[in-house]
Protein backbone atom coordinates (compact mmCIF):
# COMPACT_ATOMS: atom_id res chain seq x y z
CA UNK A 1 0.00 0.00 0.00
CA UNK A 2 1.07 3.56 -0.72
CA UNK A 3 2.21 5.31 2.50
CA UNK A 4 0.11 8.29 3.59
CA UNK A 5 2.00 11.56 4.12
CA UNK A 6 2.23 12.41 7.82
CA UNK A 7 2.16 15.76 9.53
CA UNK A 8 5.35 16.11 11.49
CA UNK A 9 3.73 17.21 14.74
CA UNK A 10 2.75 15.33 17.90
CA UNK A 11 -0.79 16.75 17.77
CA UNK A 12 -2.52 19.30 15.52
CA UNK A 13 -5.52 20.22 17.64
CA UNK A 14 -4.20 23.71 18.36
CA UNK A 15 -3.29 24.17 14.69
CA UNK A 16 -6.87 23.26 13.71
CA UNK A 17 -8.17 25.97 16.03
CA UNK A 18 -5.64 28.44 14.61
CA UNK A 19 -6.30 27.66 10.93
CA UNK A 20 -10.00 26.89 11.12
CA UNK A 21 -11.58 26.38 7.70
CA UNK A 22 -8.21 26.26 5.92
CA UNK A 23 -6.61 23.60 8.14
CA UNK A 24 -6.87 20.66 5.73
CA UNK A 25 -6.31 22.64 2.51
CA UNK A 26 -3.09 24.19 3.83
CA UNK A 27 -1.61 20.84 4.68
CA UNK A 28 -2.73 19.23 1.43
CA UNK A 29 -0.86 21.99 -0.40
CA UNK A 30 2.24 21.61 1.78
CA UNK A 31 2.31 17.83 1.44
CA UNK A 32 1.16 17.88 -2.20
CA UNK A 33 -1.42 15.23 -1.44
CA UNK A 34 -5.22 14.99 -1.15
CA UNK A 35 -4.79 12.70 1.84
CA UNK A 36 -2.58 12.93 4.92
CA UNK A 37 -2.41 11.59 8.45
CA UNK A 38 -2.33 13.72 11.58
CA UNK A 39 -3.36 13.59 15.23
CA UNK A 40 -6.24 15.56 16.69
CA UNK A 41 -7.14 15.43 20.37
CA UNK A 42 -4.36 12.81 20.60
CA UNK A 43 -6.20 10.54 18.17
CA UNK A 44 -5.04 9.45 14.73
CA UNK A 45 -7.02 11.10 11.93
CA UNK A 46 -6.80 10.87 8.16
CA UNK A 47 -7.74 14.09 6.36
CA UNK A 48 -8.92 14.10 2.74
CA UNK A 49 -10.04 16.73 0.23
CA UNK A 50 -11.27 17.06 -3.34
CA UNK A 51 -13.93 15.53 -5.57
CA UNK A 52 -12.42 12.03 -5.58
CA UNK A 53 -12.17 12.10 -1.79
CA UNK A 54 -15.78 13.27 -1.58
CA UNK A 55 -16.93 10.37 -3.76
CA UNK A 56 -14.92 7.97 -1.60
CA UNK A 57 -16.33 9.41 1.63
CA UNK A 58 -20.00 9.58 0.69
CA UNK A 59 -20.39 6.00 -0.49
CA UNK A 60 -23.45 4.62 1.36
CA UNK A 61 -22.55 2.28 4.19
CA UNK A 62 -18.83 3.06 4.14
CA UNK A 63 -18.68 5.36 7.16
CA UNK A 64 -20.56 5.87 10.41
CA UNK A 65 -20.94 9.23 12.13
CA UNK A 66 -20.71 7.55 15.56
CA UNK A 67 -17.61 8.86 17.41
CA UNK A 68 -16.74 10.92 14.34
CA UNK A 69 -17.37 14.40 15.80
CA UNK A 70 -15.87 16.02 18.89
CA UNK A 71 -18.33 15.64 21.81
CA UNK A 72 -18.87 19.40 22.06
CA UNK A 73 -19.99 19.67 18.43
CA UNK A 74 -22.02 16.46 18.61
CA UNK A 75 -24.01 17.63 21.62
CA UNK A 76 -25.02 20.89 19.94
CA UNK A 77 -25.46 19.87 16.30
CA UNK A 78 -26.80 16.31 16.30
CA UNK A 79 -27.00 14.75 19.76
CA UNK A 80 -27.32 11.12 20.66
CA UNK A 81 -30.13 9.13 19.05
CA UNK A 82 -30.42 11.43 16.04
CA UNK A 83 -30.71 10.27 12.43
CA UNK A 84 -27.11 11.26 11.70
CA UNK A 85 -25.82 8.73 14.23
CA UNK A 86 -27.78 5.85 12.73
CA UNK A 87 -26.46 3.54 10.02
CA UNK A 88 -27.80 1.28 7.29
CA UNK A 89 -31.53 0.46 7.37
CA UNK A 90 -32.17 2.30 10.64
CA UNK A 91 -30.73 5.46 9.10
CA UNK A 92 -32.66 5.04 5.85
CA UNK A 93 -35.92 4.55 7.73
CA UNK A 94 -35.48 7.66 9.90
CA UNK A 95 -34.17 9.70 6.96
CA UNK A 96 -37.40 9.02 5.06
CA UNK A 97 -39.29 10.86 7.78
CA UNK A 98 -37.20 13.99 7.17
CA UNK A 99 -37.35 13.68 3.40
CA UNK A 100 -41.16 13.47 3.55
CA UNK A 101 -41.09 17.00 4.96
CA UNK A 102 -38.99 18.37 2.09
CA UNK A 103 -41.53 18.13 -0.74
CA UNK A 104 -42.01 21.17 -3.00
CA UNK A 105 -45.49 21.71 -1.53
CA UNK A 106 -44.24 21.77 2.05
CA UNK A 107 -41.34 24.07 1.17
CA UNK A 108 -43.75 26.41 -0.58
CA UNK A 109 -45.74 26.59 2.65
CA UNK A 110 -42.62 27.50 4.61
CA UNK A 111 -41.43 30.17 2.20
CA UNK A 112 -44.92 31.71 2.07
CA UNK A 113 -44.91 32.00 5.87
CA UNK A 114 -41.41 33.50 5.81
CA UNK A 115 -42.43 36.06 3.19
CA UNK A 116 -45.49 37.12 5.20
CA UNK A 117 -43.46 37.51 8.38
CA UNK A 118 -40.62 39.32 6.60
CA UNK A 119 -42.93 41.90 5.01
CA UNK A 120 -44.62 42.55 8.35
CA UNK A 121 -41.23 42.95 10.02
CA UNK A 122 -39.99 45.45 7.43
CA UNK A 123 -42.75 47.84 8.48
CA UNK A 124 -41.43 47.72 12.06
CA UNK A 125 -37.80 48.13 11.05
CA UNK A 126 -38.48 51.46 9.36
CA UNK A 127 -38.40 53.35 12.67
CA UNK A 128 -35.63 51.37 14.36
CA UNK A 129 -32.46 53.09 13.10
CA UNK A 130 -29.73 50.46 12.83
CA UNK A 131 -30.62 46.76 12.84
CA UNK A 132 -28.46 43.64 12.71
CA UNK A 133 -29.49 41.48 9.76
CA UNK A 134 -28.09 38.27 11.28
CA UNK A 135 -30.25 38.67 14.38
CA UNK A 136 -33.34 39.67 12.41
CA UNK A 137 -32.93 36.73 10.03
CA UNK A 138 -32.56 34.26 12.90
CA UNK A 139 -35.79 35.47 14.50
CA UNK A 140 -37.71 35.58 11.23
CA UNK A 141 -36.63 32.06 10.35
CA UNK A 142 -37.35 30.77 13.85
CA UNK A 143 -40.87 32.18 13.85
CA UNK A 144 -41.52 30.92 10.33
CA UNK A 145 -40.21 27.37 10.83
CA UNK A 146 -42.03 26.95 14.15
CA UNK A 147 -45.31 28.11 12.59
CA UNK A 148 -44.72 25.79 9.63
CA UNK A 149 -43.93 22.92 11.97
CA UNK A 150 -47.19 23.38 13.85
CA UNK A 151 -46.68 25.81 16.74
CA UNK A 152 -47.12 29.58 16.51
CA UNK A 153 -45.05 31.47 19.06
CA UNK A 154 -45.52 34.88 20.63
CA UNK A 155 -42.99 37.53 19.69
CA UNK A 156 -41.22 37.08 23.04
CA UNK A 157 -41.10 33.31 22.59
CA UNK A 158 -39.68 33.69 19.08
CA UNK A 159 -36.85 35.81 20.48
CA UNK A 160 -36.16 33.25 23.20
CA UNK A 161 -36.15 30.21 20.92
CA UNK A 162 -34.17 31.99 18.19
CA UNK A 163 -31.53 32.94 20.75
CA UNK A 164 -31.37 29.32 21.95
CA UNK A 165 -31.00 27.88 18.45
CA UNK A 166 -28.45 30.56 17.51
CA UNK A 167 -26.39 29.76 20.62
CA UNK A 168 -26.31 26.07 19.66
CA UNK A 169 -25.09 26.91 16.18
CA UNK A 170 -22.54 29.46 17.34
CA UNK A 171 -21.16 27.23 20.09
CA UNK A 172 -20.77 24.07 18.02
CA UNK A 173 -17.30 24.92 16.73
CA UNK A 174 -16.04 26.52 19.91
CA UNK A 175 -14.44 25.63 23.19
CA UNK A 176 -15.04 27.65 26.33
CA UNK A 177 -17.77 30.23 26.99
CA UNK A 178 -19.43 30.09 23.54
CA UNK A 179 -19.85 26.33 23.85
CA UNK A 180 -20.97 26.49 27.47
CA UNK A 181 -23.65 29.04 26.59
CA UNK A 182 -24.88 26.87 23.72
CA UNK A 183 -25.15 23.84 25.99
CA UNK A 184 -26.98 25.78 28.70
CA UNK A 185 -29.55 27.20 26.30
CA UNK A 186 -29.99 23.85 24.55
CA UNK A 187 -31.24 22.41 27.83
CA UNK A 188 -34.08 24.96 27.79
CA UNK A 189 -34.94 24.00 24.22
CA UNK A 190 -34.92 20.27 25.05
CA UNK A 191 -37.45 20.79 27.86
CA UNK A 192 -39.67 22.78 25.48
CA UNK A 193 -39.62 20.33 22.54
CA UNK A 194 -40.12 17.34 24.80
CA UNK A 195 -43.22 19.00 26.27
CA UNK A 196 -44.49 19.47 22.71
CA UNK A 197 -43.93 15.81 21.79
CA UNK A 198 -45.57 14.58 24.99
CA UNK A 199 -48.43 17.07 24.63
CA UNK A 200 -49.20 15.94 21.10
CA UNK A 201 -49.09 12.27 22.06
CA UNK A 202 -51.30 12.80 25.11
CA UNK A 203 -53.81 14.85 23.11
CA UNK A 204 -53.22 17.98 25.18
CA UNK A 205 -51.82 19.83 22.18
CA UNK A 206 -53.75 19.83 18.93
CA UNK A 207 -51.77 20.06 15.70
CA UNK A 208 -52.76 19.20 12.10
CA UNK A 209 -52.00 15.59 11.22
CA UNK A 210 -49.82 16.53 8.25
CA UNK A 211 -47.71 19.15 10.06
CA UNK A 212 -44.05 18.36 10.83
CA UNK A 213 -44.56 18.22 14.61
CA UNK A 214 -47.24 15.56 14.19
CA UNK A 215 -45.03 13.62 11.77
CA UNK A 216 -42.10 13.61 14.21
CA UNK A 217 -44.21 12.92 17.31
CA UNK A 218 -45.88 9.88 15.78
CA UNK A 219 -42.96 8.50 13.79
CA UNK A 220 -42.33 4.81 14.38
CA UNK A 221 -39.06 3.00 13.86
CA UNK A 222 -38.70 0.07 11.49
CA UNK A 223 -39.94 -2.23 14.26
CA UNK A 224 -43.14 -0.24 14.66
CA UNK A 225 -42.17 1.40 17.95
CA UNK A 226 -42.71 5.09 18.69
CA UNK A 227 -39.51 7.01 19.19
CA UNK A 228 -38.56 7.71 22.78
CA UNK A 229 -39.89 11.18 23.64
CA UNK A 230 -36.35 12.48 24.20
CA UNK A 231 -35.18 11.17 20.82
CA UNK A 232 -38.27 12.60 19.09
CA UNK A 233 -37.45 15.94 20.73
CA UNK A 234 -33.88 15.71 19.44
CA UNK A 235 -35.19 15.16 15.92
CA UNK A 236 -37.59 18.10 16.23
CA UNK A 237 -34.65 20.28 17.25
CA UNK A 238 -32.77 18.88 14.24
CA UNK A 239 -35.57 20.17 12.03
CA UNK A 240 -35.91 23.62 13.60
CA UNK A 241 -32.29 24.54 14.46
CA UNK A 242 -30.81 24.00 10.94
CA UNK A 243 -33.50 26.24 9.49
CA UNK A 244 -32.46 29.02 11.85
CA UNK A 245 -28.86 28.35 10.78
CA UNK A 246 -29.80 29.42 7.24
CA UNK A 247 -29.72 32.97 8.65
CA UNK A 248 -25.95 32.77 8.18
CA UNK A 249 -26.40 32.21 4.47
CA UNK A 250 -28.92 35.08 4.35
CA UNK A 251 -26.29 37.32 5.94
CA UNK A 252 -23.66 36.12 3.47
CA UNK A 253 -26.06 36.78 0.58
CA UNK A 254 -26.55 40.37 1.75
CA UNK A 255 -22.78 40.71 2.12
CA UNK A 256 -22.27 39.46 -1.44
CA UNK A 257 -24.79 41.98 -2.78
CA UNK A 258 -22.95 44.71 -0.91
CA UNK A 259 -19.49 43.70 -2.11
CA UNK A 260 -20.58 42.87 -5.66
CA UNK A 261 -23.18 45.49 -6.66
CA UNK A 262 -23.23 44.15 -10.22
CA UNK A 263 -24.88 41.03 -8.75
CA UNK A 264 -27.53 43.20 -7.09
CA UNK A 265 -28.32 44.85 -10.40
CA UNK A 266 -28.82 41.47 -12.04
CA UNK A 267 -30.96 40.23 -9.15
CA UNK A 268 -33.13 43.32 -9.45
CA UNK A 269 -33.75 42.23 -13.02
CA UNK A 270 -35.69 39.37 -11.45
CA UNK A 271 -34.19 36.58 -13.46
CA UNK A 272 -34.97 33.25 -11.78
CA UNK A 273 -32.05 31.46 -13.39
CA UNK A 274 -29.53 34.05 -12.20
CA UNK A 275 -31.07 33.99 -8.72
CA UNK A 276 -30.39 30.25 -8.60
CA UNK A 277 -26.77 30.77 -9.66
CA UNK A 278 -26.33 33.52 -7.07
CA UNK A 279 -27.67 31.40 -4.21
CA UNK A 280 -25.44 28.48 -5.16
CA UNK A 281 -22.38 30.71 -5.40
CA UNK A 282 -23.09 32.10 -1.93
CA UNK A 283 -23.21 28.52 -0.65
CA UNK A 284 -19.96 27.66 -2.45
CA UNK A 285 -17.97 30.79 -1.70
CA UNK A 286 -18.76 31.60 1.93
CA UNK A 287 -17.85 29.40 4.94
CA UNK A 288 -20.58 27.23 6.45
CA UNK A 289 -19.51 23.74 7.62
CA UNK A 290 -15.69 23.42 7.58
CA UNK A 291 -15.48 19.62 7.44
CA UNK A 292 -17.32 16.38 8.15
CA UNK A 293 -16.07 13.29 9.96
CA UNK A 294 -16.70 9.57 9.71
CA UNK A 295 -15.48 6.26 11.12
CA UNK A 296 -14.79 3.43 8.68
CA UNK A 297 -17.38 0.66 8.98
CA UNK A 298 -15.70 -1.90 6.73
CA UNK A 299 -12.07 -1.74 5.62
CA UNK A 300 -11.37 -0.64 2.06
CA UNK A 301 -8.58 0.65 -0.20
CA UNK A 302 -8.55 4.01 -1.95
CA UNK A 303 -5.78 5.44 -4.13
CA UNK A 304 -3.42 2.76 -2.88
CA UNK A 305 -4.13 3.59 0.75
CA UNK A 306 -5.70 1.11 3.14
CA UNK A 307 -8.44 2.35 5.46
CA UNK A 308 -8.87 -0.04 8.38
CA UNK A 309 -12.16 -0.47 10.22
CA UNK A 310 -12.65 2.25 12.82
CA UNK A 311 -10.27 4.72 11.14
CA UNK A 312 -11.26 8.34 11.77
CA UNK A 313 -11.52 10.26 8.48
CA UNK A 314 -12.17 13.99 8.02
CA UNK A 315 -13.35 15.37 4.66
CA UNK A 316 -12.67 19.03 3.86
CA UNK A 317 -15.99 20.56 2.76
CA UNK A 318 -14.83 24.18 2.56
CA UNK A 319 -11.60 23.25 0.77
CA UNK A 320 -13.40 21.08 -1.77
CA UNK A 321 -15.74 23.96 -2.57
CA UNK A 322 -12.63 26.10 -3.14
CA UNK A 323 -10.64 23.50 -5.06
CA UNK A 324 -9.19 25.15 -8.22
CA UNK A 325 -9.31 21.80 -10.01
CA UNK A 326 -13.10 21.90 -9.73
CA UNK A 327 -13.78 25.64 -9.64
CA UNK A 328 -11.62 27.80 -11.86
CA UNK A 329 -10.55 30.92 -9.96
CA UNK A 330 -12.32 29.69 -6.80
CA UNK A 331 -11.57 32.80 -4.73
CA UNK A 332 -13.63 34.97 -7.09
CA UNK A 333 -17.34 35.38 -6.43
CA UNK A 334 -18.89 34.59 -9.80
CA UNK A 335 -22.46 33.24 -9.92
CA UNK A 336 -22.24 32.70 -13.68
CA UNK A 337 -19.92 29.75 -13.08
CA UNK A 338 -23.07 27.73 -12.38
CA UNK A 339 -24.27 28.32 -15.93
CA UNK A 340 -21.95 25.58 -17.14
CA UNK A 341 -21.69 23.60 -13.91
CA UNK A 342 -22.46 19.92 -14.30
CA UNK A 343 -24.39 18.86 -11.19
CA UNK A 344 -22.59 16.23 -9.18
CA UNK A 345 -23.22 14.77 -5.73
CA UNK A 346 -19.50 15.04 -4.99
CA UNK A 347 -17.99 18.28 -6.34
CA UNK A 348 -20.30 20.80 -4.63
CA UNK A 349 -20.71 19.88 -0.98
CA UNK A 350 -21.49 22.83 1.31
CA UNK A 351 -23.94 20.63 3.24
CA UNK A 352 -22.42 17.25 2.49
CA UNK A 353 -22.54 15.07 -0.58
CA UNK A 354 -23.75 11.80 -1.99
CA UNK A 355 -27.30 10.55 -2.18
CA UNK A 356 -30.15 12.13 -0.20
CA UNK A 357 -32.21 8.99 0.28
CA UNK A 358 -29.50 6.49 1.19
CA UNK A 359 -26.59 8.59 2.42
CA UNK A 360 -25.94 11.18 5.11
CA UNK A 361 -26.38 14.22 2.84
CA UNK A 362 -28.27 16.95 4.68
CA UNK A 363 -32.02 16.45 4.27
CA UNK A 364 -32.53 20.20 4.61
CA UNK A 365 -30.47 21.23 1.58
CA UNK A 366 -33.52 21.88 -0.59
CA UNK A 367 -35.06 23.85 2.27
CA UNK A 368 -31.87 25.91 2.52
CA UNK A 369 -31.94 26.77 -1.18
CA UNK A 370 -35.62 27.76 -1.23
CA UNK A 371 -35.36 29.84 1.94
CA UNK A 372 -32.29 31.62 0.56
CA UNK A 373 -34.06 32.39 -2.72
CA UNK A 374 -37.02 33.82 -0.83
CA UNK A 375 -34.79 35.93 1.41
CA UNK A 376 -32.81 37.33 -1.54
CA UNK A 377 -36.03 38.18 -3.39
CA UNK A 378 -37.23 40.08 -0.32
CA UNK A 379 -33.92 41.90 0.17
CA UNK A 380 -33.92 43.19 -3.42
CA UNK A 381 -37.65 43.61 -4.06
CA UNK A 382 -39.37 44.39 -0.78
CA UNK A 383 -36.98 46.73 1.04
CA UNK A 384 -34.30 49.35 0.69
CA UNK A 385 -31.58 50.06 3.22
CA UNK A 386 -28.19 51.65 3.74
CA UNK A 387 -25.06 49.80 4.81
CA UNK A 388 -23.18 51.96 7.33
CA UNK A 389 -19.46 51.70 8.02
CA UNK A 390 -18.80 48.50 9.96
CA UNK A 391 -16.46 45.54 10.34
CA UNK A 392 -17.45 43.05 7.65
CA UNK A 393 -14.34 40.89 7.88
CA UNK A 394 -14.85 37.14 8.04
CA UNK A 395 -12.45 35.33 10.37
CA UNK A 396 -11.88 31.85 8.96
CA UNK A 397 -10.36 30.74 12.26
CA UNK A 398 -13.75 31.24 13.92
CA UNK A 399 -16.07 28.27 13.45
CA UNK A 400 -18.79 28.83 12.42
CA UNK A 401 -17.70 31.96 10.61
CA UNK A 402 -19.79 35.11 10.23
CA UNK A 403 -19.03 38.77 9.37
CA UNK A 404 -17.75 40.43 12.53
CA UNK A 405 -20.58 43.00 12.61
CA UNK A 406 -23.27 40.46 11.64
CA UNK A 407 -24.17 42.91 8.83
CA UNK A 408 -25.76 46.08 10.12
CA UNK A 409 -28.49 47.83 8.11
CA UNK A 410 -29.65 51.41 8.60
CA UNK A 411 -32.53 53.55 7.32
CA UNK A 412 -34.61 50.56 6.30
CA UNK A 413 -37.44 51.51 3.94
CA UNK A 414 -40.28 49.53 2.43
CA UNK A 415 -39.70 49.43 -1.32
CA UNK A 416 -42.71 50.63 -3.34
CA UNK A 417 -43.92 47.51 -5.12
CA UNK A 418 -45.33 47.58 -8.62
CA UNK A 419 -46.41 43.99 -8.28
CA UNK A 420 -46.16 41.16 -5.81
CA UNK A 421 -42.72 39.54 -5.80
CA UNK A 422 -44.16 36.05 -6.15
CA UNK A 423 -45.66 37.14 -9.46
CA UNK A 424 -42.48 38.73 -10.75
CA UNK A 425 -40.32 35.69 -10.26
CA UNK A 426 -41.83 32.64 -11.82
CA UNK A 427 -42.81 30.08 -9.18
CA UNK A 428 -39.68 28.39 -7.88
CA UNK A 429 -41.55 25.58 -6.20
CA UNK A 430 -42.93 23.99 -9.33
CA UNK A 431 -39.49 22.90 -10.46
CA UNK A 432 -38.13 19.51 -9.56
CA UNK A 433 -35.55 19.26 -6.79
CA UNK A 434 -31.91 19.43 -7.90
CA UNK A 435 -30.81 16.14 -9.40
CA UNK A 436 -27.67 15.80 -7.33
Amino acid sequence: MKPIPHEKTADSTFALLQDGYTFIAKRCAQLQSDVFETRLMLRKAICVAGEDASEMFFQPGRFTRVKALPPNALALLQDFGSVQLLDNEAHHWRKRMFMSLMTPERLQQLTAILKERWLARVNKLVDMGEVVLQLEAERLLCGAVCQWAGVTLTEAAVRQRADEFAAMIDGAGAVGPRHWRGMLLRRHTEVWVRSIIEGVRAGHMSVPEDCPIHVVAWHRDKHGQLLDAKVAGVELINLLRPTVAVARYVTFAALAMHHYPECTEKLQGRDEEYLGWFVQEVRRFYPFFPLVGGRVLEEFDWRGTHFAKGTWVLLDLYGTNHDPRIWGDPESFRPERFRSWKPSPFNFIPQGGGDFEHGHRCAGEWLTIEVMKTAVRLLVSAMEYDVPQQDLRIDLTRMPAIPASRFILSHVRRRPSRTDISGVYRSHNNAAHPAW
